[in-house]
């Protein structure tokens, strides 16, 4: 067979990295060099799109060094037993196509991941180059995150914090015994181990010197992880149980959820059809309000439960809670506010910062950026009352998409 081209490759190894959702690229610091110069330094195949905090995107290469692996992980397209067609780029052409990217403005960063090819440590050691290379003798100083192979050397994961934005550790599956099934040459604990190494790097990297000087930077934009969603019996409870121990424990900035989808020459232990994409996108919206409205998961679902996919998890607790409601939006602790359906961090910081002045009334809401229609059953203020609250069955109706209806044609 003659040796792929550098276009066939990147085919090839592009299409293998998109079942990686750990890409965000949120939370990366502009690297500048002294003169203010610098490859990628500012303010087609393989690009995937990433959103920063403000809602602005961002483009990267989400390519893999290689999908040779010599692990034979059950749920994975590139496991060793897999009749896959292979490929593997050498350092110098990734950072060529990284380079090359992003000087025809197609990219801002790299999202470089791998099978492991002979070693974990071998792998890691060529991830390392490409990321070094592009530092030290590209002078890109764009954003760069490098997905992490828990086996690898404490050594390697220090050079790999060292010259990327973020790490990302995936974890895989929910649950233990998942992991033990499907994948026999991954440990939890070793993954664990691996996350907790970032963890304390990270850690170090913050603190100041008895000279006031700081440790050598390392993963400015932390780490993240991965879960895939569907090849277990796992429930959305124990999914989201284990989230809250990720971020507890490792500090992590985020933990995606991939569904999970069935691949040729499948093991009979896996599923034969995906799960639904709304469970994916529940969990999502779950997980968003663990990190950023307060709640805890064994308040958002049950152990062993699974979320709605009908509605979302905020509008259910909402409804399985209607003795808290109303809530008078003049005089709600913030804590409480979070909790009304329509009512985001923003929406609820803006409220409190009005009301210092006066009373507010219900034709406040649209210029604060409620959504009205969401809130109105789960407040009171002047001008508005919901009177007598509907109760849970019609609110969940009311709230519910319609059902389907079935064509005749």
């Amino acid at each position: 067979m003659a040796p792929r081209t550098l276009s066939e490759k990147l085919a090839l190894l592009a299409d293998a990295a998109k079942y990686d959702a750990s890409c965000a690229s949120s939370g990366g610091e502009r690297r500048q060099s002294r003169d203010g110069s610098g490859l990628g330094s500012s303010g087609g195949a393989g690009i995937c799109h990433a959103w920063a905090p403000d809602g602005r995107c961002i483009s990267l290469l989400k390519i893999l060094l290689t999908n040779f692996c010599i692990y034979d992980c059950a749920y994975c397209i590139n496991r060793a037993s897999s009749g896959v067609a292979r490929a593997r780029f050498t350092v110098d052409e990734v950072v060529t196509l990284t380079v090359e990217f992003y000087r025809r403005n197609y990219i801002e960063g790299l999202f470089l991941s791998s099978g492991i090819l002979r070693s974990p440590d071998e792998t890691m050691a060529e991830m390392v180059r490409v990321a070094r290379t592009l530092r030290e003798r590209e002078h890109f100083r764009g954003y760069i995150h490098l997905k992490t192979i828990p086996d690898a050397a404490p050594e390697l994961i220090a050079a790999a914090g060292k010259w990327a934005d973020r790490l990302s550790i995936n974890v895989e599956l929910p649950t233990e015994t998942a992991l033990t099934r499907l994948a026999p040459e991954k440990s939890l604990r070793t993954i664990h181990g691996a996350m907790a190494e970032v963890k304390a790097r990270g850690e170090a990297a913050k603190d100041c010197t008895a000279r006031g000087t700081r440790a050598p930077r390392f993963a400015p934009a932390g780490q993240s992880t991965q879960m895939i969603i569907g090849a277990d019996p796992a429930t959305d409870g124990q999914i989201l149980r284990r989230s809250a121990r990720l971020y507890g424990d490792f500090a992590l900035r985020r933990v995606y959820y991939s569904a999970f989808s069935p691949i040729p020459d499948a093991a009979r232990t896996l599923p034969l059809i995906r799960p639904p994409l709304m469970r994916e996108h529940r969990l999502y919206q779950a997980d968003w309000l663990m990190r950023n409205y307060g709640f805890a998961a064994d308040e958002i679902t049950p152990e062993t439960a699974m979320l709605d996919l009908e509605i979302d998890p905020k509008l259910a607790w909402a409804l399985a809670h209607r003795a808290l409601f109303p809530l008078d939006l003049n005089r709600a602790p913030r804590e409480l506010l979070l909790r009304v359906p329509g009512l985001g961090p923003r929406s609820v910081a803006r409220i409190l910062a009005a009301r210092r002045y006066r009373s507010l009334r219900y034709e406040d809401l649209k210029a604060i950026g409620c959504v009205i229609g969401k809130a109105e059953p789960f407040i009171s203020l002047p001008g508005w009352s919901p009177r007598a609250l509907p109760d849970a069955e019609n609110l969940r109706a009311r709230f519910a998409p319609p059902p389907e209806q079935l064509s005749l044609f």
